[in-house]
C-alpha cells in the first residue's frame, strides 16, 4: 500500500502531525520503534499491581491551545480535567501549608491579585511581582509578532532575569523558580530566560484560564496516543509499533523509506524523533542535514526522575501538592486517573541530574521522608510498593550556549522535522511537541496546495522543485479541519 506521508516517530509530535494530515484527507503511515506509542509521554503496565503507570507526570496548561485542538480532533478532550482557575497548593520547607489561588479577574490581574493575597510570602515580597508586568507585556507583544526591546536576553539565565526585574528571594523560591523548574526541567540558575518568559507570556494571555492547570484523568497512552491511533486508522492510515524506520536520502531528496528493513512507499516524510535518535533515522547522502545532525549530537540532555509509591490508604488531601526546595518538587495523587480506591502517589524530580544515578531504595526513601516531613500523618500509613522511573534524556538542555534548534524545514526535498526540540520558542513541553507536529503538517498541506515539495528550508518560501507526480495528493486541498 502506498501512502501520502510517512511519519517516523509515534510520540506527541508524530501523532499530532498524523492526525492533522489525516483530517485533511492524506493517507498517513506512522512508524514507531517502541512496542507502544507515546515516546517520552507514555504509559506501561506495572507487573506487580497491574496498573498503567505513566513514565512521568505530565501536565497541561489552559494556554495549550494546539494541544487541546489535537485532543478534540482525535476525540480525547474528556481525558483531561482543567481547573476553573489557577490553584496551587504548596507546603514550604518549614511545613507551612499554603495555596496560591487566583480570583476571577481578567488576565494578568488575576495572577497579581492571587499573589498579593498569598500568605506564603510577606507583603513587600508580593509587591515585587508587579515589576514583571512590563517584561511580560512586552513578551506578549513578541508572541503576537510585535517589535521593540527584547524581554529577555538569550545569554541570561532565569535566575539572573528574575533578579534583574527585582523579584524578591522568597517569591522566587516559592513561585517563579518552581515554575521554571517544572516548565524547563532545569534549575533557574542553569536554564536560559527566553523560553521561561515565553511560558509566562502564554500563561498570562487574554483568558484567565490560560494559567489554569489541566491534569490527565487517564494514563497517558490511553489519554491521547490510542485515540490518535484510532483516528488515523479511521481515516485510512496505518499506525505501526515495534517498527524502527529509516529514511534514505539521495540527490538532495527522499529516496527511500525502510521500516523494519522493508521498503515503504511514501514520497514525503516527517521525522518526529527525539534529537538523540535523529542520526539513526537517516541514511545515505546526508550532507544537506549536516548542520542539524551536528546540533543534535552536541545537544545536552536534562533528566527527570519519578518515584511511584503505593500506600495502604489515602495520604494526600488533594490531587497534587508542591514541595518547593525539596528533591521531589511535586507529588500527585493518581486517584483521579486510576479511581478513588487507588493509594498511588507519583513524586517528580525535575532537573534531576544530581539524583538520577542514586539507587532505587534511596530515591524511594527520599520521596517518602520528604512527604512525611511535610505531612506527618503519612508516617501512620503503610508503604506497600515503590517503583522508580528514570528518563535520563527527558528533555533537551535550555542552558545558554546550547546549539540552535532546527526549523521544521530541512535541506532535503520531501523531508521535514517535528519534535519538541525543533524551534517552537517553547521548552520541551506537550504544547511544544504538538506545535511542531502541526507545523510540519501545515508545511506539507501548503506545499501540496501550491504544487511544491516541502522541506527545502528557505527555498520553500518561494518556488522550488515541483512535487513529483507520485507525491501529488489524490485529494484536493488538504485542510487542517475535518
Amino acid at each position: 500500500m502506498s501512502f501520502d506521508v510517512a511519519i517516523i516517530g509515534g510520540g506527541l509530535a508524530g501523532l499530532s502531525a498524523a492526525a492533522r494530515l489525516s483530517a485533511g484527507g492524506a493517507r498517513v503511515l506512522v512508524a514507531e520503534a517502541r512496542p507502544a506509542l507515546g515516546g517520552r509521554a507514555s504509559s506501561f503496565t506495572d507487573p506487580v499491581t497491574g496498573e498503567a503507570v505513566d513514565n512521568g507526570q505530565h501536565l497541561l496548561l489552559g494556554c495549550y491551545r494546539e494541544t487541546f485542538e489535537f485532543l478534540a480532533r482525535v476525540g480525547a478532550s474528556g481525558n483531561v480535567r482543567l481547573q476553573g482557575a489557577l490553584e496551587v497548593p504548596m507546603i514550604d520547607e518549614a511545613g507551612h501549608a499554603t495555596t496560591l489561588r487566583c480570583p476571577p479577574l481578567p488576565s494578568p490581574y488575576h495572577l497579581m491579585a492571587g499573589i498579593l493575597e498569598w500568605d506564603a510570602i510577606g507583603l513587600r515580597d508580593r509587591l515585587s511581582a508587579l515589576r514583571l508586568a512590563a517584561p511580560v507585556r512586552q513578551a506578549r507583544r513578541f508572541l503576537l509578532g510585535g517589535k521593540g526591546w527584547l524581554p529577555a536576553s538569550p545569554d541570561e539565565t532565569v535566575e539572573s532575569w528574575l533578579t534583574r526585574w527585582g523579584q524578591a528571594r522568597r517569591l522566587r523560591e516559592m513561585l517563579w523558580e518552581p515554575l521554571a523548574l517544572a516548565a524547563l526541567n532545569q534549575p533557574a540558575h542553569e536554564a536560559a530566560a527566553p523560553p521561561f518568559v515565553r511560558v509566562l507570556a502564554q500563561m498570562l494571555g487574554p483568558d484567565p484560564a490560560d494559567s489554569a492547570i489541566a491534569m490527565p484523568v487517564r494514563p497517558l497512552t490511553a489519554m491521547y496516543a490510542e485515540p490518535a491511533r484510532a483516528f488515523v486508522e479511521s481515516c485510512g492510515g496505518q499506525v505501526r509499533t515495534s517498527s524502527p524506520a529509516r529514511v534514505r536520502v539521495a540527490n538532495g531528496r527522499v529516496a527511500a523509506i525502510e521500516i523494519r528493513g522493508e521498503p515503504a512507499a511514501a514520497p514525503l516524510v516527517i521525522l518526529a524523533v527525539p534529537w538523540f535518535a535523529l542520526a539513526d533515522a537517516v541514511a545515505g547522502d546526508t550532507a544537506a542535514l549536516a548542520p542539524v545532525l551536528a546540533a543534535a549530537r552536541s545537544a545536552a540532555a536534562s533528566p527527570i526522575v519519578t518515584v511511584n509509591l503505593w500506600f495502604d490508604r489515602e495520604v494526600l488531601p488533594g490531587p497534587f501538592v508542591g514541595l518547593p526546595g525539596r528533591t521531589f518538587q511535586w507529588v500527585f495523587d493518581k486517584r483521579q486517573v486510576l479511581g478513588d480506591s487507588a493509594a498511588h502517589l507519583s513524586f517528580v524530580s525535575s532537573g534531576a541530574a544530581s539524583v538520577v544515578t542514586a539507587s532505587n531504595e534511596m530515591l524511594a526513601e527520599t520521596a517518602f521522608d520528604e512527604l512525611a516531613a511535610a505531612l506527618p500523618a503519612v508516617r501512620s500509613a503503610r508503604l506497600l510498593r515503590s517503583l522508580v522511573v528514570r528518563e535520563r534524556r527527558a528533555t533537551f538542555s535550555l542552558a545558554p550556549g546550547q546549539p540552535a534548534r532546527p526549523d521544521a524545514r530541512t535541506g532535503v526535498a520531501g523531508l521535514l522535522l517535528a519534535g519538541d526540540w525543533t524551534e517552537t520558542g517553547l521548552p520541551a513541553t506537550i504544547e511544544g511537541a504538538v506545535m511542531s507536529g502541526h507545523r510540519a503538517a501545515e508545511l506539507i498541506q501548503q506545499a501540496a496546495d501550491h504544487g511544491r515539495t516541502p522541506g527545502l528550508g528557505v527555498a520553500d518560501s518561494g518556488s522550488s522543485d515541483p512535487l513529483p507526480a507520485e507525491a501529488r495528493p489524490g485529494r484536493q486541498a488538504w485542510s487542517a479541519d475535518r
